[in-house]
């Protein structure tokens, strides 16, 4: 998908939302268990009806593969599914990989050509040549992780040294990458404080924004901090949104709390 179709979707739906299908079989409405494949019913469900709400989806591959063969079946099913009925749809497999240059290229063919999924998340942590074959790929996505939201980020991510905090020195090098106008980056909502000068380093980037709502972060606080002429964010929201009821009218539930947000988002944009 080419960044500007993302941007149309943004504008004609006045929303920068991503739905996160963080789909586990303990939680979803236990009326659905009697389905064949329950993952897939519960996800096609929540896209058929947030679709007009929603901009990009983000499948967390971790609650797949505890699933085994199944679990895969199940993403595999998710992702041909939005890719033949809403393609417009921005697609992102949330894998976290990255590994030396032979291994990354594989998961690379995996997620961009095996499923056709529009991005990935990847670790920069062993540097340029285990990012770089996931860039090579013509309106492919690379989320690189750049300030994460958990406590632990601390540990690493803001290690002070001479120049800058770590995280500020990966983005600064990811930028030198051969393909690096493919990168994206995630930041945390958590983190909002650091957006500002985050956008200084990767001003046109867009950013893939977790940790909105059930994690405290604020989104008016992402917005001010972090957009910029084409919004250039992706705020996702999983649990709040897809388990946000567990009954026959869970559907209604995900709808209502989806809406609160792009009701938000639209206000927001309007700002601009």
């Amino acid at each position: 998908m080419e960044l500007n179709k993302l941007v149309d979707q943004i504008k004609i739906k006045k929303s920068f939302l991503c739905l996160g299908l963080d789909s586990d079989l303990s939680k979803i409405p236990q009326f659905l268990l009697k389905e064949s494949d329950p993952i897939f019913s519960f996800n096609k469900a929540l896209i058929d009806a947030l679709s007009d709400l929603i901009v990009a989806v983000k499948i967390n591959t971790a609650f797949y593969e505890v699933n085994g063969v199944e679990g895969w079946n199940s993403l595999k099913k998710t992702i041909e599914y939005i890719n033949t009925k809403y393609p417009e749809l921005f697609t992102i497999a949330d894998a976290k990989r990255g590994d030396i240059g032979n291994t990354s290229d594989k998961y690379a063919k995996a997620f961009f050509e095996k499923l056709s999924f529009n991005s990935v998340t990847v670790s920069p942590y062993m540097g340029s040549d285990s990012v770089e074959p996931f860039l090579k790929y013509k309106n492919k996505y690379t989320i690189l992780l750049g300030l994460t939201s958990n406590k632990g980020s601390n540990d690493f991510q803001s290690f002070p040294s001479k120049e800058d905090s770590l995280f500020k020195q990966v983005l600064k090098k990811s930028k030198l990458w051969k393909g690096s106008n493919n990168l994206m980056y995630v930041v945390g909502a958590t983190k909002s404080e650091h957006l500002k000068e985050i956008r200084l380093i990767v001003p046109d980037s867009f950013l893939l924004i977790p940790g909105v709502g059930a994690q405290g972060g604020s989104l008016i606080d992402t917005f001010k901090n972090g957009a910029n002429q084409n919004i250039g964010l992706l705020i996702n929201s999983s649990r709040a949104i897809i388990y946000a009821g567990n009954g026959n009218d869970f559907l209604n539930k995900s709808i209502s709390v989806a809406k609160t947000y792009q009701i938000e988002m639209d206000k927001l944009i309007k700002t601009l």
